[in-house]
């Protein structure tokens, strides 16, 4: 018997969800604005304009222009690795589940749902009317492709190999039945289907346009793809067939909208005058120095919503002298004054983060909140202990080697990243280190090919701890490497069992522990939990989010 039909869920289940996501079904029940200049309280914050309420009935018709900070990557779900492609994803694809602002799962392109009793494999029940975007049908065989795909090694897959593990195959039950069958039971498996990078592909475009699909994509969404001019826009129009919208939109037809560009501007000021002269009429990312003026232009509004997940973060590299020693790396933990970086960039509208998880994910660990604080004295004294001396310059010095820290940072300065570095450098320079900083718009191969560099920053949106994963469990040989480099046996026992554990109170617990080892370990710097805000005129009405903080766009109408 079916766990789940037609999206009602038994009453074990919906407590179960509750009790897993009780902090992100506060801060994300609704699209918010920012009040003043002040922090946002646990739960979200004041809303200034009713970007996600309706003020009349919806209009048909119009282009809705959205600025962009980014450009994606890809367009490709399954080769992505930017959260900024999947704020286009959600318009040009559908996912198999998706969240509730609860937290529970809900159907989308799937109806119903059953565990097997080893957790080994779910079988899903799949919609039966619907169509990709070039006509061919979606069915059991297009999720076996896609997620056979996502596994294969040619593919080159990204965060969606890490968000698919640990599955092994498919197979078809019959033509709208599926049963996905797993290497070892994954507590967070069922969840991961609801997020954008496992939007499903059409087979037919993706095997027709091998290597450029990413540029040519094909989904199932209530917006087609029309055209992409590199870092200019990405154009989309109204998919006029789209009749089976998930629980997450309130428009589950045809959207409102006859198109949807997205408009790629890394520049802060062109981005959100763009929104106030009229020339776009959504920006997302406003810079907390036009927050006020926002709030108060009678032609604007400000929309906001915290995403879950993993902080944006500052990795060490532990396969680099002397980053692997706990005492260099505590150095670094008590000469940085985050609290000021955090202050000083965002004038209050960001969230300090404190551990390797964001308030709203199982088992955040407040106990970690206020527990680190600057000591340029113990940082000192740290690096005296490891025989580090000041040298002329003020820089210290060991068998006649400077004592220099490589942080690398990506292109465009997304969210102040490279101004963050800047004051760090000026901050770990006071305590004798050099950091030299690079700034490069190819951090997929300085990062994740080379692996050239002592400190990084990455975040990413999440709904389950499990993803920590791929941040912190030990790699076999020719898999890609973790971005700390960490191999602890105990830290991947803590992270398997956590994968399997079902009693929500002991995987918290598991949890809670790894985040604990991650900050006593001095493995990382938690900078910010990252708040998704956007900028945008009046007439835009219905924008919404959903509980990762990717907007809504199929109820979108522009008000004449």
């Amino acid at each position: 018997m079916f766990g789940i039909q037609g999206g009602k869920q038994n009453a074990e289940q919906k407590k179960k969800s509750r009790a897993v996501y009780p902090l992100a079904a506060l801060a994300l029940a609704v699209a918010t604005a920012l009040s003043g200049c002040g922090a946002a309280a646990e739960g979200g914050t004041a809303q200034a304009a009713p970007g996600g309420a309706q003020t009349s009935a919806p209009v048909q018709g119009g282009e809705l222009t959205y600025a962009l900070a980014t450009s994606p990557d890809t367009l490709d779900p399954r080769r992505s690795g930017l959260a900024v492609s999947v704020r286009v994803f959600s318009a040009l694809y559908d996912t198999l589940l998706v969240r509730r602002q609860d937290g529970s799962l809900a159907p989308s392109l799937a109806t119903e749902w059953e565990a097997s009793g080893d957790g080994l494999s779910y079988t899903l029940k799949l919609r039966q009317d619907v169509k990709f975007q070039d006509g061919t049908p979606f069915n059991a065989e297009a999720v076996k492709y896609n997620f056979d795909s996502i596994i294969d090694p040619d593919t080159k897959a990204a965060n969606a190999l890490a968000l698919l593990r640990p599955y092994k195959s498919s197979e078809v039950v019959d033509e709208y039945t599926i049963k996905l069958n797993l290497e070892t039971p994954s507590q967070a498996f069922l969840g991961n289907l609801s997020q954008g990078m496992l939007s499903i592909v059409s087979e037919a475009a993706a095997k027709a346009e091998g290597e450029d699909y990413g540029k040519k994509p094909v989904g199932t969404g209530p917006f087609k793809f029309a055209s992409w001019t590199e870092n200019a826009e990405i154009k989309l129009t109204k998919n006029p067939d789209y009749a089976w919208g998930s629980a997450e939109a309130k428009n589950t037809g045809a959207a409102y909208l006859d198109a949807l560009t997205f408009k790629i501007v890394p520049e802060e000021a062109t981005r959100i005058g763009g929104v106030q002269s009229g020339q776009v009429l959504a920006a997302e990312t406003v810079p907390p120095q036009n927050v006020v003026a926002l709030q108060s232009d009678p032609n604007a509004q400000l929309l906001q919503t915290n995403t879950i997940g993993f902080p944006y973060t500052l990795f060490f590299n532990l396969e680099h002298k002397p980053w692997d020693e706990l005492k260099a790396r505590q150095a670094v933990q008590y000469a940085v004054d985050i609290d000021a970086i955090v202050k000083t960039l965002y004038l209050g509208t960001y969230e300090r983060a404190w551990s390797s998880v964001t308030p709203g994910i199982l088992g955040y660990d407040e106990s970690l909140e206020g527990k680190l604080k600057p000591d340029p004295a113990k940082a000192n004294a740290l690096l005296d202990e490891l025989g580090w001396t000041k040298g002329a310059d003020g820089i210290r010095v060991k068998d006649g080697k400077k004592l220099t820290l490589h942080y690398v940072d990506g292109s465009p300065n997304r969210e102040k990243r490279n101004d963050i570095a800047a004051m760090i450098r000026e901050q770990l320079k006071a305590v004798g280190i050099e950091t030299e900083v690079e700034i490069t718009q190819d951090v997929a191969t300085v990062v994740y090919q080379n692996w050239d560099y002592d400190l990084y920053g990455n975040s990413q949106v999440n709904s389950d701890p499990h993803g920590l994963t791929s941040f912190y469990h030990s790699t076999k040989e020719g898999d890609r490497r973790t971005l700390s480099g960490l191999s602890d046996p105990e830290v991947d026992k803590w992270l398997e069992e956590g994968a399997v554990e079902k009693d929500e109170a002991k995987r918290a617990e598991i949890y809670k522990k790894v985040q604990q080892y991650i900050s006593d370990q001095a493995l990382i710097l938690p900078i910010y939990v990252f708040p998704y805000t956007v900028a945008a005129g009046k007439s835009v009405q219905g924008l919404a989010f959903d509980p990762f903080g990717y907007p809504i766009f199929n109820d979108v109408y522009l008000q004449k």
